[in-house]
């Protein structure tokens, strides 16, 4: 399994949900994965969980991701998401959250390896698309077992590793350790893919010698840059060039990236969840306080949209 180029998006919850991920893909990116969806309420129907797993225009370029304990749901969840047109189908393995581990799933399940294989057995044989694997070194330093899980996940028919560099008791903490990656990609013929700050091309070609790795997945340094990944896939995989914008074009793409939130929310909810996407781009232009304020109390879309070009250009100069 080759992406090209090899520069992914990561799933992050309350991130990357359709606008963003069409952004981002817009720029340039081997794949865009989306926000982690829980397989037993996606069958279920929960409100809120399907639209998670929502392709939009670029099938072709999406995983959606799934997490879970059991095999029935996972097996369900999977065809649903096939049946929907995605062109792969991830299974989370490294998610580190409380609520997600005490239920037994994400990174917990590297404490039980003979379960978690039942479970990636049980989607690559519900499905005929490619099934990758997200995961991190393992629960602790005492127990990093990624290389041996990586192994028998390779022969029970996954087609694609990610490997954050921490172990689940580091959450986020400290940095992380690309060299240890290495292991994993040793012990495997399939693709496997070095994730954990990576902010920069910088990193990323760091993160890819330290590694071995064939790719790097691009997290949270593309917050407020949905162009990253591109950058980093021109740099180092000579792709083609993308200008970053500036100015009126920064400001059209925000106003266009927020619209986009509103339409796909609704207008209350778009306003809430857009929030955090302003934040970062505003972090970006060095927004003044209070300008940044006035644009995340906004309370109307059009407000925003008037506002965005004072916080993104006009005080930029002012607060340099």
């Amino acid at each position: 399994m080759q992406l090209n180029p090899p520069v992914l998006l990561a799933p992050m919850a309350g991130i990357t949900d359709l606008p963003f991920r069409q952004l981002v893909s817009r720029f340039g990116a081997g794949l865009v994965v989306s926000e982690m969806v829980a397989s037993q309420e996606m069958v279920q129907a929960k409100p809120g969980v399907r639209e998670r797993a929502e392709l939009g225009f670029d099938q072709g370029n999406t995983s959606v991701q799934i997490a879970g304990r059991d095999a029935q749901w996972m097996m369900e969840a999977a065809r649903m998401i096939e049946a929907n047109g995605a062109g792969l189908i991830d299974i989370n393995m490294g998610c580190p959250a409380k609520k997600v581990v005490n239920g037994y799933s994400g990174s917990a399940l590297m404490r039980t390896p003979d379960h978690a294989l039942s479970l990636i057995e049980a989607v690559v044989n519900a499905v005929s698309v490619p099934v990758t694997l997200k995961m991190r070194l393992g629960w602790d330093d005492d127990a990093l077992n990624a290389p041996y899980i990586a192994k028998r996940a390779e022969a029970a028919g996954i087609r694609m590793i990610t490997v954050h560099g921490r172990t689940r008791c580091q959450f986020y903490k400290g940095r992380a350790n690309w060299a240890a990656i290495r292991e994993t990609v040793d012990a495997v013929d399939i693709p496997v893919i070095a994730n954990g700050d990576i902010c920069s091309a910088n990193d990323a070609r760091l993160a890819l010698e330290q590694s071995g790795a064939a790719g790097v997945m691009v997290g949270r340094g593309a917050q407020g840059r949905p162009w990253l990944l591109a950058q980093i896939a021109r740099e180092l995989f000579d792709a083609p060039r993308v200008d970053v914008p500036q100015g009126t074009a920064l400001v059209d793409l925000v106003r266009g990236h927020h619209a986009a939130m509103i339409d796909f929310y609704g207008g209350q909810l778009g306003l809430r969840v857009a929030r955090k996407h302003l934040g970062w781009y505003m972090d970006q232009a060095n927004t003044v306080p209070q300008m940044r304020r006035e644009v995340l109390t906004a309370d109307t879309a059009d407000k925003v949209a008037r506002l965005l070009p004072l916080a993104l250009l006009e005080h930029r100069a002012m607060a340099a």
